[in-house]
Protein backbone atom coordinates (compact mmCIF):
# COMPACT_ATOMS: atom_id res chain seq x y z
CA UNK A 1 0.00 0.00 0.00
CA UNK A 2 2.87 2.34 0.82
CA UNK A 3 4.43 1.74 -2.61
CA UNK A 4 1.13 2.44 -4.35
CA UNK A 5 0.71 5.65 -2.44
CA UNK A 6 4.24 6.80 -3.32
CA UNK A 7 3.58 6.10 -7.01
CA UNK A 8 0.32 8.02 -6.87
CA UNK A 9 2.06 10.97 -5.24
CA UNK A 10 4.81 10.97 -7.85
CA UNK A 11 2.28 10.76 -10.68
CA UNK A 12 0.29 13.66 -9.25
CA UNK A 13 3.48 15.71 -8.91
CA UNK A 14 4.42 14.98 -12.53
CA UNK A 15 0.94 16.00 -13.68
CA UNK A 16 1.16 19.30 -11.74
CA UNK A 17 4.60 20.00 -13.21
CA UNK A 18 3.33 19.28 -16.71
CA UNK A 19 0.33 21.53 -16.13
CA UNK A 20 2.57 24.38 -14.98
CA UNK A 21 4.87 23.90 -17.97
CA UNK A 22 1.88 23.71 -20.32
CA UNK A 23 0.54 27.00 -18.89
CA UNK A 24 3.86 28.76 -19.67
CA UNK A 25 5.05 27.12 -22.90
CA UNK A 26 2.82 27.78 -25.92
CA UNK A 27 3.54 26.22 -29.30
CA UNK A 28 2.37 27.85 -32.54
CA UNK A 29 2.88 26.80 -36.16
CA UNK A 30 3.56 30.41 -37.22
CA UNK A 31 5.36 32.76 -34.88
CA UNK A 32 3.44 35.82 -33.73
CA UNK A 33 4.37 39.37 -34.75
CA UNK A 34 4.94 41.58 -31.70
CA UNK A 35 4.82 45.34 -31.30
CA UNK A 36 5.92 45.75 -27.69
CA UNK A 37 5.69 49.54 -27.86
CA UNK A 38 1.90 49.24 -28.29
CA UNK A 39 1.63 45.92 -26.34
CA UNK A 40 0.29 44.35 -29.53
CA UNK A 41 0.54 40.73 -30.74
CA UNK A 42 -0.61 39.63 -34.22
CA UNK A 43 -1.55 35.97 -34.61
CA UNK A 44 -1.65 34.86 -38.26
CA UNK A 45 -2.38 31.22 -37.49
CA UNK A 46 -5.80 30.14 -38.82
CA UNK A 47 -8.19 29.35 -35.95
CA UNK A 48 -9.91 25.94 -35.81
CA UNK A 49 -13.04 26.39 -37.90
CA UNK A 50 -14.86 23.42 -36.34
CA UNK A 51 -14.74 24.81 -32.82
CA UNK A 52 -15.84 28.33 -33.80
CA UNK A 53 -18.98 27.39 -35.69
CA UNK A 54 -22.22 28.28 -34.02
CA UNK A 55 -22.64 29.78 -30.57
CA UNK A 56 -22.21 27.91 -27.35
CA UNK A 57 -19.85 27.09 -24.49
CA UNK A 58 -17.44 25.24 -26.82
CA UNK A 59 -16.88 28.37 -28.91
CA UNK A 60 -16.36 30.56 -25.84
CA UNK A 61 -13.84 28.07 -24.45
CA UNK A 62 -11.93 28.04 -27.76
CA UNK A 63 -11.76 31.84 -27.85
CA UNK A 64 -10.65 32.07 -24.23
CA UNK A 65 -7.90 29.50 -24.80
CA UNK A 66 -6.69 31.35 -27.92
CA UNK A 67 -6.61 34.70 -26.09
CA UNK A 68 -4.84 33.14 -23.12
CA UNK A 69 -2.09 31.56 -25.28
CA UNK A 70 -1.42 34.79 -27.21
CA UNK A 71 -1.31 36.79 -23.98
CA UNK A 72 1.18 34.29 -22.53
CA UNK A 73 3.45 34.75 -25.57
CA UNK A 74 3.21 38.56 -25.25
CA UNK A 75 4.09 38.46 -21.54
CA UNK A 76 7.03 36.18 -22.29
CA UNK A 77 8.34 38.76 -24.76
CA UNK A 78 7.97 41.51 -22.12
CA UNK A 79 10.08 39.49 -19.64
CA UNK A 80 12.91 39.42 -22.17
CA UNK A 81 13.18 43.24 -22.17
CA UNK A 82 15.77 44.96 -19.95
CA UNK A 83 14.23 45.68 -16.56
CA UNK A 84 15.11 47.93 -13.62
CA UNK A 85 13.85 48.81 -10.17
CA UNK A 86 11.68 51.92 -10.00
CA UNK A 87 12.28 54.13 -6.97
CA UNK A 88 15.33 52.33 -5.64
CA UNK A 89 16.17 48.77 -4.66
CA UNK A 90 12.84 48.18 -2.92
CA UNK A 91 10.71 49.48 -5.79
CA UNK A 92 8.73 47.45 -8.31
CA UNK A 93 10.38 45.85 -11.32
CA UNK A 94 9.58 47.73 -14.54
CA UNK A 95 10.61 47.20 -18.17
CA UNK A 96 11.41 49.89 -20.74
CA UNK A 97 9.21 49.48 -23.80
CA UNK A 98 10.75 50.08 -27.25
CA UNK A 99 9.36 52.53 -29.78
CA UNK A 100 6.10 51.34 -31.39
CA UNK A 101 6.26 50.10 -34.97
CA UNK A 102 2.53 50.23 -35.86
CA UNK A 103 0.73 53.55 -36.17
CA UNK A 104 -2.65 53.07 -34.53
CA UNK A 105 -5.55 55.32 -35.66
CA UNK A 106 -6.99 57.94 -33.32
CA UNK A 107 -10.65 58.38 -32.51
CA UNK A 108 -10.32 62.20 -32.49
CA UNK A 109 -7.85 64.41 -34.36
CA UNK A 110 -4.77 65.47 -32.39
CA UNK A 111 -5.15 68.81 -30.61
CA UNK A 112 -3.63 71.83 -32.31
CA UNK A 113 -0.72 73.49 -30.51
CA UNK A 114 -1.71 76.70 -28.78
CA UNK A 115 -0.18 79.84 -30.29
CA UNK A 116 2.33 81.58 -28.00
CA UNK A 117 1.31 84.69 -26.13
CA UNK A 118 3.09 88.01 -26.48
CA UNK A 119 5.07 87.35 -23.30
CA UNK A 120 6.13 83.89 -24.52
CA UNK A 121 7.29 85.38 -27.83
CA UNK A 122 9.22 88.10 -26.01
CA UNK A 123 10.79 85.56 -23.61
CA UNK A 124 11.86 83.32 -26.50
CA UNK A 125 13.35 86.33 -28.31
CA UNK A 126 15.29 87.50 -25.25
CA UNK A 127 16.25 84.05 -24.07
CA UNK A 128 14.30 84.30 -20.80
CA UNK A 129 13.71 80.91 -19.19
CA UNK A 130 10.84 80.27 -16.86
CA UNK A 131 11.94 79.40 -13.34
CA UNK A 132 9.52 77.52 -11.17
CA UNK A 133 8.95 79.25 -7.84
CA UNK A 134 7.43 77.75 -4.74
CA UNK A 135 3.87 78.66 -3.89
CA UNK A 136 4.69 79.33 -0.19
CA UNK A 137 6.92 82.11 1.13
CA UNK A 138 7.84 83.25 4.62
CA UNK A 139 5.84 86.22 5.89
CA UNK A 140 7.94 88.38 8.23
CA UNK A 141 4.94 90.18 9.69
CA UNK A 142 2.81 87.12 10.46
CA UNK A 143 5.86 84.88 11.20
CA UNK A 144 4.42 81.98 9.22
CA UNK A 145 4.46 80.44 5.77
CA UNK A 146 1.81 81.89 3.47
CA UNK A 147 0.84 81.74 -0.17
CA UNK A 148 2.72 83.84 -2.66
CA UNK A 149 -0.48 84.96 -4.44
CA UNK A 150 -4.22 85.05 -3.75
CA UNK A 151 -6.15 85.10 -0.52
CA UNK A 152 -4.09 85.52 2.70
CA UNK A 153 -0.90 85.92 0.72
CA UNK A 154 2.37 86.94 2.27
CA UNK A 155 2.54 90.64 3.02
CA UNK A 156 -1.23 91.03 2.63
CA UNK A 157 -3.03 93.39 0.25
CA UNK A 158 -1.50 96.91 0.43
CA UNK A 159 -4.89 98.42 -0.43
CA UNK A 160 -6.40 96.88 2.76
CA UNK A 161 -3.58 97.77 5.15
CA UNK A 162 -4.41 100.11 8.06
CA UNK A 163 -1.24 102.12 7.42
CA UNK A 164 0.02 103.42 4.05
CA UNK A 165 3.41 105.00 3.48
CA UNK A 166 3.56 108.30 1.59
CA UNK A 167 6.15 107.99 -1.23
CA UNK A 168 8.91 110.57 -1.56
CA UNK A 169 7.90 113.44 -3.82
CA UNK A 170 4.16 112.67 -3.59
CA UNK A 171 1.47 115.16 -2.61
CA UNK A 172 1.05 114.92 1.18
CA UNK A 173 -2.65 115.80 0.84
CA UNK A 174 -3.33 112.89 -1.54
CA UNK A 175 -5.29 109.93 -0.20
CA UNK A 176 -2.83 107.05 -0.41
CA UNK A 177 -5.50 104.41 0.21
CA UNK A 178 -7.53 105.69 -2.75
CA UNK A 179 -4.36 105.69 -4.87
CA UNK A 180 -3.63 102.06 -3.99
CA UNK A 181 -7.19 101.01 -4.80
CA UNK A 182 -7.04 102.90 -8.11
CA UNK A 183 -3.75 101.27 -9.07
CA UNK A 184 -5.17 97.85 -8.26
CA UNK A 185 -8.21 98.46 -10.49
CA UNK A 186 -5.91 99.59 -13.28
CA UNK A 187 -3.80 96.44 -12.94
CA UNK A 188 -6.88 94.22 -13.03
CA UNK A 189 -8.20 96.03 -16.12
CA UNK A 190 -4.80 95.78 -17.84
CA UNK A 191 -4.58 92.06 -17.13
CA UNK A 192 -8.10 91.52 -18.48
CA UNK A 193 -7.24 93.47 -21.63
CA UNK A 194 -4.11 91.36 -22.15
CA UNK A 195 -6.14 88.20 -21.62
CA UNK A 196 -8.66 89.24 -24.27
CA UNK A 197 -5.86 90.09 -26.68
CA UNK A 198 -4.31 86.67 -26.18
CA UNK A 199 -7.69 85.05 -26.82
CA UNK A 200 -8.12 87.12 -29.97
CA UNK A 201 -4.67 86.13 -31.21
CA UNK A 202 -5.35 82.46 -30.51
CA UNK A 203 -8.73 82.70 -32.24
CA UNK A 204 -7.20 84.28 -35.35
CA UNK A 205 -4.41 81.71 -35.43
CA UNK A 206 -6.81 78.76 -35.07
CA UNK A 207 -9.24 79.95 -37.74
CA UNK A 208 -8.62 79.16 -41.40
CA UNK A 209 -9.83 82.66 -42.42
CA UNK A 210 -8.37 85.67 -40.59
CA UNK A 211 -10.98 86.81 -38.07
CA UNK A 212 -11.71 90.33 -36.91
CA UNK A 213 -9.75 91.56 -33.87
CA UNK A 214 -11.43 90.81 -30.56
CA UNK A 215 -9.61 93.33 -28.40
CA UNK A 216 -11.70 96.42 -27.50
CA UNK A 217 -11.17 99.37 -29.86
CA UNK A 218 -14.01 101.69 -28.83
CA UNK A 219 -15.80 101.40 -32.21
CA UNK A 220 -17.28 97.91 -32.09
CA UNK A 221 -20.85 96.94 -32.90
CA UNK A 222 -23.24 94.95 -30.76
CA UNK A 223 -22.50 91.73 -32.67
CA UNK A 224 -18.75 92.13 -32.23
CA UNK A 225 -19.09 92.80 -28.51
CA UNK A 226 -21.35 89.76 -28.06
CA UNK A 227 -18.80 87.65 -29.94
CA UNK A 228 -16.03 88.94 -27.66
CA UNK A 229 -18.12 88.15 -24.56
CA UNK A 230 -18.88 84.63 -25.84
CA UNK A 231 -15.21 83.87 -26.57
CA UNK A 232 -14.17 85.21 -23.14
CA UNK A 233 -16.87 83.17 -21.38
CA UNK A 234 -15.95 79.79 -22.89
CA UNK A 235 -12.24 80.33 -22.27
CA UNK A 236 -12.50 78.84 -18.79
CA UNK A 237 -12.04 75.16 -17.94
CA UNK A 238 -15.80 74.71 -17.34
CA UNK A 239 -16.74 76.40 -20.67
CA UNK A 240 -18.47 79.25 -18.84
CA UNK A 241 -20.80 77.05 -16.80
CA UNK A 242 -19.96 78.75 -13.48
CA UNK A 243 -19.35 82.28 -14.78
CA UNK A 244 -21.70 85.11 -13.69
CA UNK A 245 -24.20 86.06 -16.39
CA UNK A 246 -25.12 89.49 -17.70
CA UNK A 247 -28.62 90.91 -17.00
CA UNK A 248 -30.15 89.86 -20.37
CA UNK A 249 -27.92 86.89 -21.13
CA UNK A 250 -29.51 83.46 -21.70
CA UNK A 251 -29.33 80.92 -18.90
CA UNK A 252 -27.45 78.29 -20.90
CA UNK A 253 -23.78 79.07 -21.47
CA UNK A 254 -22.80 79.39 -25.14
CA UNK A 255 -20.72 76.70 -26.80
CA UNK A 256 -17.28 77.20 -28.33
CA UNK A 257 -18.68 77.19 -31.85
CA UNK A 258 -21.54 79.55 -30.99
CA UNK A 259 -24.19 77.16 -32.32
CA UNK A 260 -25.64 73.71 -31.79
CA UNK A 261 -23.30 71.24 -30.15
CA UNK A 262 -22.47 68.33 -32.40
CA UNK A 263 -22.98 64.86 -31.00
CA UNK A 264 -20.96 61.94 -32.31
CA UNK A 265 -22.03 58.35 -32.08
CA UNK A 266 -19.62 56.05 -30.19
CA UNK A 267 -17.35 53.89 -32.30
CA UNK A 268 -18.14 50.75 -30.27
CA UNK A 269 -21.81 50.53 -29.40
CA UNK A 270 -25.10 49.09 -30.63
CA UNK A 271 -24.29 47.25 -33.87
CA UNK A 272 -27.96 46.66 -34.68
CA UNK A 273 -28.74 50.39 -34.61
CA UNK A 274 -25.72 51.17 -36.77
CA UNK A 275 -26.71 48.49 -39.29
CA UNK A 276 -30.27 49.85 -39.45
CA UNK A 277 -28.98 53.40 -40.06
CA UNK A 278 -26.67 52.25 -42.86
CA UNK A 279 -29.44 50.20 -44.49
CA UNK A 280 -31.83 53.15 -44.30
CA UNK A 281 -29.19 55.40 -45.87
CA UNK A 282 -28.66 52.95 -48.74
CA UNK A 283 -32.42 52.67 -49.18
CA UNK A 284 -32.82 56.45 -49.41
CA UNK A 285 -29.95 56.68 -51.90
CA UNK A 286 -31.38 53.94 -54.09
CA UNK A 287 -34.98 55.17 -54.07
CA UNK A 288 -36.11 57.31 -57.01
CA UNK A 289 -38.59 59.36 -54.97
CA UNK A 290 -36.96 62.22 -53.06
CA UNK A 291 -37.46 62.44 -49.31
CA UNK A 292 -39.82 65.38 -48.70
CA UNK A 293 -40.63 66.91 -45.34
CA UNK A 294 -44.25 68.01 -45.77
CA UNK A 295 -44.40 70.11 -42.61
CA UNK A 296 -41.20 71.98 -43.41
CA UNK A 297 -42.29 72.61 -47.01
CA UNK A 298 -45.70 73.96 -45.94
CA UNK A 299 -44.15 76.24 -43.33
CA UNK A 300 -41.66 77.57 -45.87
CA UNK A 301 -44.46 78.28 -48.38
CA UNK A 302 -46.52 80.07 -45.72
CA UNK A 303 -43.57 82.23 -44.68
CA UNK A 304 -42.89 83.12 -48.32
CA UNK A 305 -46.55 84.14 -48.90
CA UNK A 306 -46.58 86.24 -45.72
CA UNK A 307 -43.37 87.99 -46.77
CA UNK A 308 -44.79 88.75 -50.25
CA UNK A 309 -48.02 90.08 -48.73
CA UNK A 310 -46.14 92.30 -46.31
CA UNK A 311 -43.93 93.63 -49.11
CA UNK A 312 -46.95 94.40 -51.31
CA UNK A 313 -48.74 96.14 -48.43
CA UNK A 314 -45.71 98.28 -47.66
CA UNK A 315 -45.41 99.22 -51.35
CA UNK A 316 -49.06 100.31 -51.51
CA UNK A 317 -48.69 102.43 -48.39
CA UNK A 318 -45.60 104.10 -49.79
CA UNK A 319 -47.43 104.88 -53.07
CA UNK A 320 -50.45 106.26 -51.17
CA UNK A 321 -48.17 108.46 -49.12
CA UNK A 322 -46.42 109.79 -52.24
CA UNK A 323 -49.81 110.58 -53.86
CA UNK A 324 -50.97 112.49 -50.78
CA UNK A 325 -47.77 114.51 -50.59
CA UNK A 326 -48.05 115.32 -54.30
CA UNK A 327 -51.63 116.58 -53.80
CA UNK A 328 -50.55 118.71 -50.86
CA UNK A 329 -47.75 120.25 -52.89
CA UNK A 330 -50.20 120.93 -55.79
CA UNK A 331 -52.70 122.65 -53.43
CA UNK A 332 -50.01 124.79 -51.87
CA UNK A 333 -48.67 125.86 -55.28
CA UNK A 334 -52.20 126.84 -56.50
CA UNK A 335 -52.78 128.95 -53.38
CA UNK A 336 -49.44 130.71 -53.83
CA UNK A 337 -50.17 131.48 -57.50
CA UNK A 338 -53.64 132.91 -56.63
CA UNK A 339 -52.13 135.15 -53.96
CA UNK A 340 -49.41 136.27 -56.37
CA UNK A 341 -52.10 137.21 -59.02
CA UNK A 342 -54.03 139.22 -56.46
CA UNK A 343 -50.88 141.15 -55.54
CA UNK A 344 -50.06 141.87 -59.21
CA UNK A 345 -53.62 143.22 -59.98
CA UNK A 346 -53.68 147.12 -60.42
CA UNK A 347 -55.24 149.29 -57.73
CA UNK A 348 -57.86 150.88 -60.08
CA UNK A 349 -59.07 147.63 -61.45
CA UNK A 350 -62.35 146.42 -59.94
CA UNK A 351 -66.07 146.38 -60.50
CA UNK A 352 -66.33 150.15 -60.84
CA UNK A 353 -63.65 150.28 -63.49
CA UNK A 354 -65.37 147.61 -65.42
CA UNK A 355 -68.63 149.52 -65.29
CA UNK A 356 -66.96 152.67 -66.59
CA UNK A 357 -65.35 150.68 -69.34
CA UNK A 358 -68.70 149.26 -70.36
CA UNK A 359 -70.35 152.66 -70.35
Amino acid sequence: MAAVRVEEVLAAAEEQEAEKRRSVVVEKELELEFDLGNLLALDRNPPPAAGLRGAGPQREAQLLALARDNTQLLVAQLWELPAERAGGAGGPLVARLPEPTFRLPREKPPPRPKPPTRWEQFARLKGIRRRKRTSLVWDEQAKEWRRRWGYRRAGGDPARAWLAEVPAGADPEEDQFARLRREKRERVARNELNRLRNLARAHRAGAAIPAAPLHPTGHQSKEELSHVARVARVSTASLGRFQPRLPKEPAEPPSRSGGRKRRFEPLLGNLAAERSRQLQLLKDMGSKKPVLDITRAVNKQLRQEEAEAAAAKGKKQSQRGKRGRRQQRTGRSSKKSAARRQQQRPAGSGTGGSKRKKA
